[in-house]
Order: C-alpha cells, then sequence, then structure tokens
C-alpha cells in the first residue's frame, strides 16, 4: 500500500467513524475487522455472526445476539465484503490487511480476543452435550469447527489469564468433548478408538502452550507417557511440531520415557523432531542419549529397559531404527534437515551409512530429494560409501538423475568410488532412467562422460534412446541422435525396434529416419 495515494488517510477516517457510531456498532465494526484481518483462514458469513454474539463468560448463546450479515457490513462501513461465490467475509481490498497489519494498536490484544471468543463457545452447554462422533453437520453451530481447530493457535501467538482458565475448563472434559475429535482429524488422522483418543495432554503437546501444559502437568492426571490412538505420546506431538518449551517440561517429569516408539511406523520422539529439522529439540533429546561404547551399545540395542535400570536414568537412542529401519539420520537427510544432520553426524553412536530396510541409506535419501548440502556433509564422512545400492539395485546417483537432480550428480560425480553407469537389478543405467524421465539436462551431462555407455538395453531389452523415444522427448532424443555410437534400430526383447515398433509414434520414426539418414 502507498499512503502516498491518500489510502491510508482514508482507511484512517473510516476506522475513526466506525468507533464513533452509536449503541453496539463500533463495538461490532471493530470486533469485526479483528476478526478478518486476524483469523487463520476466510471466515464463512455465519461463522462471523456467530463469533459476534458470543458473549465472555455467557453459559451459552444468545441467538438474539446474533447479527444479520447487512449490520455487520453497515458497521464497517464498506471496509468489509463478501464474496457471493464463496460466501466469506474479506477486508475490502488488500491495502486495508497491510494497512491494518501495521497499526497495532487498533486493537486490543487480538489473538487472545479471538482464542477467548472460541473457547467460551467451545465451553457453552449446547456444545459440550454434544455427541463426540465426528460429524460435518454442524447446522446452528457454524463456529464449532473453526473454534475447535485455531484457538490454540491463537492463544499460543497471545496469551491471556482468561484464555488460560476457559482453556483448562475445556482440558478437564477434553475425552469426550466433539472438539477433541474435530482436532484429532485436522492432524490427518480419521480413526480413533475407545478410550481417550487424544487426552489433553496430548492436545497441549500438539499445540505446544507451555503454560497450560505446566497446568495440567501440575494436577498429576494425564501420564506423560499414554499413548493416543496413532499410538503416540505427548513428547512425540511436542518434538514433531518443534515446541521445544513443552518438551523441555516432558523431559523434566520424573516418569516420562523419551524414547518410546509409536505409530504405525514406530518412530520416537527423536525421529520425529529430526525428520522435521527442529534442531532445539533434538539437541534437547540428544542431551539424554549416551555415547556408544561397546559393550554397553550391543546391551542397549537387546534391552533399553535393562539400560535405564543399570546407569539410573531414561536415556535416548541416537541411532535407533523404526519399524522400517530408518534412523534419525535417515529422516533428516531424506527431507534436507543440515543443521540436524550435522548434530548426528558429530556423534560416534550414529552410523551415517546405516542402511533402512529397503537399503536406502541416509545419503540414498538425500541424493533421491535433491539436498546438495546434505550430500555435501555426508561424502564428506570417510565411512560413506557414495555408491551403496538400495534393495533394487539403484544407487544415490541413479535415484538423483531420475529426477534431475544435476547438482547432487555432478557432487557424486567428483567421486571415483562412484560407478556412473550402474544398472539397478532390472538393468536400467541411469542415463536410461533419467531419458525415461525426460530430465534433458541430466541427459546431457552424462553423454559428455566417456564412462557412459549410451546403448546399453536394460533386461527388456530396451536403449536410453528407446524410452526417450518412447515418452516423446524430442531434445533428448536429438541429442541422442547426434552421437555417432547410438543405434535406433537396437530391437527390445520383443524384436520391436525402436523406429518400427507398434508403441511409438510416426513423428519420432520419421524425425529418426532424417537424422539417421535412412529411409
Amino acid at each position: 500500500m502507498t499512503d502516498g495515494v491518500g489510502l491510508g488517510d482514508a482507511y484512517a477516517a473510516t476506522i475513526g467513524r466506525i468507533k464513533t457510531q452509536n449503541g453496539d456498532r463500533a463495538r461490532l465494526g471493530m470486533e469485526a475487522l479483528m476478526w478478518i484481518s486476524h483469523s487463520e483462514r476466510l471466515l464463512s458469513v455465519d461463522e462471523i455472526c456467530h463469533a459476534l454474539a458470543v458473549e465472555i463468560g455467557a453459559a451459552d448463546i444468545n441467538t438474539n445476539n446474533i447479527p444479520s450479515i447487512r449490520t455487520v457490513l453497515g458497521c464497517c462501513l464498506g471496509l468489509a465484503t463478501v464474496d457471493r461465490g464463496s460466501s466469506t467475509i474479506r477486508l475490502v481490498h488488500f491495502t486495508l490487511k497491510e494497512y491494518l497489519s501495521r497499526r497495532t494498536n487498533l486493537f486490543d490484544t487480538p489473538h487472545s480476543g479471538i482464542a477467548e471468543i472460541c473457547l467460551t463457545y467451545l465451553n457453552f452447554q449446547a456444545i459440550k452435550e454434544l455427541p463426540s462422533r465426528p460429524s460435518d453437520d454442524f447446522k446452528g453451530l457454524p463456529l464449532l469447527k473453526y473454534a475447535s481447530l485455531y484457538w490454540g493457535t491463537h492463544m499460543r501467538m497471545e496469551l491471556s489469564d482468561r484464555s488460560r482458565s476457559l482453556a483448562l475448563n475445556l482440558l478437564d472434559q477434553y475425552a469426550s468433548h466433539i472438539s477433541t475429535k474435530l482436532l484429532w482429524r485436522s492432524t490427518g488422522k480419521w480413526h480413533f478408538y475407545s478410550g481417550k483418543p487424544f487426552s489433553a495432554l496430548h492436545c497441549i503437546s500438539y499445540l505446544g502452550i507451555a503454560e497450560v501444559a505446566i497446568d495440567l502437568l501440575k494436577t498429576k492426571r494425564w501420564d506423560a507417557n499414554e499413548k493416543d490412538s496413532d499410538g503416540l505420546t505427548p513428547l512425540i506431538w511436542a518434538a514433531k511440531y518443534g515446541h521445544e518449551e513443552v518438551v523441555r517440561l516432558l523431559l523434566e517429569q520424573e516418569r516420562t520415557q523419551p524414547d518410546i516408539p509409536g505409530g504405525i511406523h514406530g518412530r520416537t520422539a527423536l525421529s520425529w523432531a529430526a525428520g522435521s529439522g527442529h534442531d532445539g529439540v533434538v539437541r534437547m533429546l540428544l542431551s539424554r542419549s549416551f555415547v556408544n561404547l561397546g559393550g554397553i551399545g550391543r546391551m542397549w540395542e537387546k534391552t533399553p529397559q535393562v539400560m535405564s535400570v543399570l546407569l539410573g536414568r531414561k536415556y535416548v537412542h541416537p541411532d535407533r531404527p523404526e519399524n522400517h529401519g530408518r534412523t534419525p539420520l535417515s529422516r533428516a537427510a531424506g527431507n534436507g534437515c543440515e543443521g540436524v544432520v550435522k548434530l548426528l553426524l558429530e556423534r560416534k553412536d550414529v552410523n551415517p551409512d546405516r542402511p533402512d530396510n529397503n537399503g536406502q541409506t541416509p545419503l540414498w535419501w538425500a541424493a533421491e530429494n535433491g539436498f546438495e548440502g546434505v550430500v555435501k556433509l555426508l561424502l564428506a564422512r570417510k565411512d560413506v560409501n557414495p555408491d551403496t545400492p538400495d534393495n533394487g539395485g539403484h544407487t544415490p546417483f541413479f535415484q538423483a538423475a531420475g529426477h534431475g537432480f544435476e547438482g547432487v550428480l555432478k557432487l557424486l560425480l567428483e567421486r571415483k568410488d562412484v560407478n556412473p553407469d550402474r544398472p539397478g537389478d532390472d538393468g536400467q543405467t541411469p542415463l536410461s532412467w533419467a531419458a525415461e524421465r525426460r530430465c534433458e539436462e541430466v541427459v546431457k551431462l552424462l553423454l559428455e562422460r566417456e564412462d557412459i555407455k549410451p546403448d546399453q538395453s536394460d533386461n527388456y531389452g530396451r536403449t536410453p534412446f528407446c524410452w526417450a523415444a518412447r515418452n516423446g522427448s524430442e531434445g533428448i532424443v536429438k541429442l541422442f541422435l547426434e552421437r555417432k555410437d547410438v543405434n535406433p534400430d537396437i530391437p527390445d526383447n520383443e524384436g520391436r525396434t525402436t523406429l518400427l515398433g507398434h508403441h511409438l509414434s510416426a513423428r519420432w520414426s520419421s524425425k529418426a529416419a532424417v537424422g539417421t539418414g535412412r529411409s
């Protein structure tokens, strides 16, 4: 926004007029602007109208207080409008949002105010009496979903004593509250079972509100090691989302076991923190680990409970594989979390070349996803084999070639112990894989090398040229036809040639014929 064109002055004048309206119109106008400018998503017409009707401290909603959308828009004096296509309310122009974001004194603690309204709404008797099963039928209760999903987000941004008290009232009955299931579903979980699918402590650990976590832990009503319906502990939820203060609080609890695996993959808190790139949480968890010293390490691998008793505290295994064999380092490498990779590589009890159940090493995962910084860190280690194939015979180089990651390929090509033409178990080479996936720049890079056989067939008899022509990659076909050592007529195992096979288009046949002088 440019104040020079007069928009800033116009907005200021209009807001001044909103504040001087008679009766309840001033409150409605300013609260509506607060909600629209600070909500986590666009609000529907019904949501904003119900939000403006909530009275903090009331036991239930007074339907007589619900304003019409016409009234709300009128109180905003033209600064808000309804999108007719989506029935959502928004500010009249993007410059107004910029203006409001820069005038922090316009609204008194907007996020805590929104949190208090959401929590008051969830504590209404009508809401508490709802059955706890998930449903999308919220007739008459349009604010329920937003309040359930975002009260914690607003509260984490801005905490007030009143929102803290309201949150504790909600959490006291959280196991049977409808908002529990709605929040649970928002995390990507759809199925829950009998008992507590998502306890109050799980909820606060997920949301990362340390002050409320303190209140809950003081009551000693919730087990810090309890698993929810997905098998995750509160510590795993806090670690997964990088809530350092909550992680610290949970680790300070005498009974907390920090290395409990959870979920269908058996991932620990360290695994989730590492894979999400939360350096601070990883440091805290690693402070609970020990250096692998021969027999002690082997004993830990077999009986971690015995180790905890012998050494007098609960420990974190920094190289503990999950059900599929992936370690925290593997997760960090595969997601490009360089800071975490550095932390783990500093340890003597982390194997930087440990393959998972599919034979895929941390370097394989980093190359697969094109993370050059992580690849550099791993290649700097002497105990990392840069050419280790997975169970399908595919090396890190092969994976990078098929995804078009030139930077990773160049790093690997600097190593003499990397074979850039090594085929997988299906006989397909990195060049063939790159040609099939239409990675033109990679094909060009590989064809410039003398240690690449451009005509090598896979187990089906298909050459890299065949794959390029079959997929209609004109630029790659031209690159191959410029080579004198590429034969476009090599038949596959079924006797079909690239030029004459029924699986190729006629236009590629004509282009290849012209390029080779054949007719």
